[in-house]
């Protein structure tokens, strides 16, 4: 038995035992089995063990017979032949029989040995009468195949929609009633949920009110076997059986992935993942394990294990076989700390070609400082408990002197810094994509909705056909299409993942949340505070907590605000309420009760969560359009923590205190919180200058001559000089024009609202002198000239905030009172005091 088909606590003393750290993807699928275990097809029942005679007049009984002359000679004829073939194996009942053919095992091809045989008869077959012939056999509950053997042969619509008609019509109309409420887009949803029902009814014998949980599961588990995987047909059908009463109210909400995670392991299976040889060692890292897990979270216990069990103890063991003390020698112990600097890879070579690479393992003092705190936990464990762990005190292998994290620190601090000096900047651009994406995206969307199928239509100037060959019975609800290029769009699709984009950047930048926060947030946590003493409303967002356990509060500013409204108006219901989803937390690998996310999103008739990985995509394609790059000229890439980087570093230069700060971000040490806050040379600039000032100011004042009147109205014309076009020029005095009084350019002019029309005039000719620079090949005017239109539009962009928050304009979007959740509200003497939050 190797380890990746050890089960929960065996252990095997193979030598060559391989190990795969996805040997228990699906566990979770296990224990629900065991907690909701599936149908077993019993050895006989009353339709299977009847005569040839009787099952014949079944398949001819009206209840079972085809609407279609034509159609039921074919079940008749296919009936008889299977029957009589049947006959020729061993078994009392038809399923016996059925179990002793090789029709049973050989799935698509169950046809080739009937066919033989008939042939050997002198019998001509139709192969058409024979598939008709097995349905009608099927519907008549005299053989009911494996799971593998349904999944296998046919899937369609026309088996599903024989058992509507004859096994539990009533059930069966039930189910597609729910579907048809749930899928509003696509009706090709319900089909293959009805599919899906119809197979396990076939399989399992009964009624739809007979479907357990288990035989969902064992549905699902079989179609994970299939080329297609588990995405084939969804988890709709299981939806919409237990929206019909089906299941015990603690069946889970939903059996997505399920045959996809492995959910929390226990300690012995995290060990027994990588197949360690020495017994003694594998128990001692399980009981280590064992006592560190209360306090760990999951992430962090399999992170250790992992470290333990595979870099520490297997490493040794493929290099020093035999090994089995911890005790090490000093040369085992320095090639183990060798080995463990590096890390090999497969790269793909430009000749197409793979080879391995080996590189500098940026995490080794993590792991070397964990083997170390297993020894000295260890060696401390033993003073209390001399019995059970004083046997395995020893020496550590990693001295003190070699975890020194200083100068590692120091690198990481510099990398983030670089990185966050990179992207700040240019965040406004990120934000600008991101809203412009988001209106074409719309804009192309409303225009394939309008398109009747197969139409040629034009959006935003470009040529789409929409498609008309797709499967879906009710294609004119696609929102597909080719471009001019013949790629097949998916328009919809695109539209959501702009607006998801264009969600996560705000929510992120305005809240500097880490990303299973976002995810998590619902619409319990908008709340209300009213403030004691002069009755304000302040929304707040309540960040659940997620890497500290620490719950805090943030004020939802008016931008943030705007999002959140936006976010809830796309996904409420008709009835106005947030639907409830089950989401996976993939720190803790367990599946969590549904609940009102504002990330979710509605397909194939079900409520889903929106993943980490939907929100990377979303937002590398609004990068790839800003065509932005980093200082080596390479596309620019945004980490999803970048953002909470940016928001400490924008909230900490802008005058926030750093332990107010901490309390945001939900931080332990406030040294944390400052290591993410980039430093510029500008601020030892000001710094120095103010310390500058300030020690003029300590100076004897007979050192400062009163000015001279020409000086005096130097001084004066100096605010009349900074008066241009567009309004007025905020540079300090005694300084000059460090734009070339190029004032479109310039950060500190300030837009006069009543030149805002001279402005817009600016923005279109320097379009129009861009295009023409283009067109002639001025690559260097044009540049240049992008560099302008660009300030002309953040100082429009300005222009337009300041308008809008001094106007009150309705949007048609939802107030506070309509997003919030709840309200929370606390007494004038119990009012905590600054920097401090709570909640009720």
């Amino acid at each position: 038995m190797t380890a990746s088909t050890r089960t929960a606590g065996q252990h095997t003393q193979d030598a060559h035992a391989p190990y795969n750290s996805s040997s228990f993807a699906g566990e979770a699928a296990r224990k629900l089995m065991l907690q909701f275990p599936a149908r077993s097809t019993p050895g006989s029942w009353p339709a299977t063990a009847a005569g040839r005679d009787e099952i014949l007049a079944r398949v001819d009984h009206a209840e079972f017979r085809a609407r279609e002359s034509s159609a039921q000679s074919h079940r008749r004829y296919g009936a008889r032949r299977i029957l009589s073939w049947l006959e020729t194996f061993p078994g009392t009942t038809w399923q016996q029989r059925w179990q002793a053919s090789p029709a049973s095992d050989l799935g698509p091809r169950w046809l080739d040995p009937l066919q033989t045989w008939l042939i050997g008869r002198g019998e001509n077959p139709n192969p058409a009468g024979l598939r008709a012939g097995l349905l009608s056999l099927l519907v008549a509950d005299a053989i009911r195949p494996e799971l593998d053997f349904l999944l296998a042969t046919n899937r369609s619509r026309h088996r599903a929609a024989a058992f509507a008609a004859h096994r539990d019509p009533a059930g069966f109309a039930r189910l597609e009633e729910l579907g048809t409420e749930a899928v509003e887009t696509s009706s090709r949803f319900v089909l293959r949920a009805i599919v899906q029902v119809a197979t396990i009814v076939i399989a399992k014998g009964g009624a739809i009110a007979d479907i357990t949980v288990g035989d969902c599961l064992e549905l699902r588990t079989a179609e994970a076997k299939l080329p297609k995987g588990g995405s084939y047909g969804g988890a709709l059908f299981y939806s919409l059986l237990r929206d019909m009463g089906t299941f015990p109210p603690d069946a889970p909400a939903t059996l997505r992935y399920f045959n996809v995670h492995s959910g929390q392991l226990t300690v012995e299976q995290l060990v027994d993942r990588y197949g360690i040889e020495s017994k003694p060692i594998r128990d001692l890292i399980v009981d280590y394990l064992a006592e560190r897990q209360s306090a760990l979270d999951y992430t962090s216990l399999e992170v250790l294990s992992r470290t333990l069990a595979n870099h520490f103890w297997k490493n040794l063991e493929q290099h020093n076989p035999g090994i089995d003390s911890i005790h090490l020698p000093k040369d085992v112990a320095a090639a183990w700390k060798q080995r463990l600097r590096t890390k090999v890879t497969r790269e793909r070579m430009p000749d197409g070609t793979t080879a391995e690479v080996a590189s500098p393992r940026s995490g080794y003092l993590g792991l070397v400082g964990s083997v170390r705190a297993f020894y000295l936990d260890i060696a401390q464990w033993a003073l209390d408990n001399p019995a059970r762990w004083g046997p395995w005190a020893a020496p550590s292998p990693v001295s003190s002197t070699e975890i020194s994290y200083k100068k590692h620190a120091s690198r990481v601090k510099a990398k983030m810094d670089q990185r966050t000096r990179e992207r700040l900047p240019v965040l406004p651009v990120l934000v600008r994509t991101a809203e412009q994406r988001l209106r074409d995206a719309r804009t192309r969307l409303d225009a394939v909705r309008a398109a009747p199928p197969g139409a040629a239509f034009t959006a935003l100037g470009e040529p789409f056909t929409k498609v008309t060959n797709l499967v879906d019975p009710d294609p004119s609800k696609t929102t597909s299409a080719y471009d001019h290029n013949g790629r097949l769009r998916f328009l919809g699709k695109e539209e959501h993942r702009a607006f998801l984009g264009w969600a996560a950047v705000e929510f992120l930048r305005h809240t500097g949340v880490r990303i299973e926060e976002m995810l998590e947030t619902s619409h319990h946590s908008i709340t209300q505070y009213t403030l004691p003493d002069t009755g304000e409303l302040i929304p707040l967002l309540q960040v659940a907590p997620s890497k500290t356990d620490q719950e805090r509060l943030l004020v939802i500013s008016p931008e943030l605000a705007d999002v959140i409204s936006a976010i809830i108006s796309r996904i409420r219901r008709g009835d106005g309420a947030v639907p409830l989803t089950p989401f996976y937390d993939m720190q803790e690998r367990v599946w969590m009760d549904p609940m009102p996310l504002l990330f979710q999103w509605h397909t194939a008739g079900q409520q889903r969560a929106v993943s980490v990985a939907l929100i990377r995509r979303s937002i590398n394609e609004i990068l790839e359009a800003t065509g932005l790059t980093d200082v080596s000229g390479q596309p620019l890439h945004y980490q999803l923590h970048d953002f909470r980087r940016i928001f400490t570093t924008e909230a900490i230069a802008n005058g926030m205190p750093p332990h107010i700060a901490q309390l945001l971000l939900g931080h332990k040490d406030i040294n944390t919180t400052m290591g993410y806050k980039a430093v510029y040379a500008q601020e030892a600039i000001n710094g120095h200058r103010a310390f500058i000032a300030r020690r003029r100011a300590l100076r004897p004042t007979e050192e400062y001559r009163v000015p001279t009147d020409a000086e005096w109205a130097e001084f004066l014309g100096h605010f009349e000089r900074r008066k241009v076009a567009l309004g007025e020029c905020g540079r300090a005095y005694g300084t000059s024009c460090q734009h070339e009084h190029s004032c479109v350019r310039c950060p500190v002019l300030r837009v006069s609202p009543d030149q805002k029309r001279r402005l817009e005039e600016i923005r279109d000719n320097l379009t129009a002198r861009i295009a023409e620079a283009e067109q002639e090949g001025w690559l260097g005017e044009a540049e240049n000239l992008n560099v302008s239109l660009a300030a002309a539009e953040d100082k429009l962009a300005q222009l337009d905030q300041r308008t809008r928050r001094a106007t009150t304009i309705n949007l048609g979007t939802p107030t506070f009172a309509e997003v919030t959740g709840r309200t929370a509200s606390q007494p004038a003497a119990t009012l905590v005091s600054a920097g401090q939050t709570g909640h009720s």
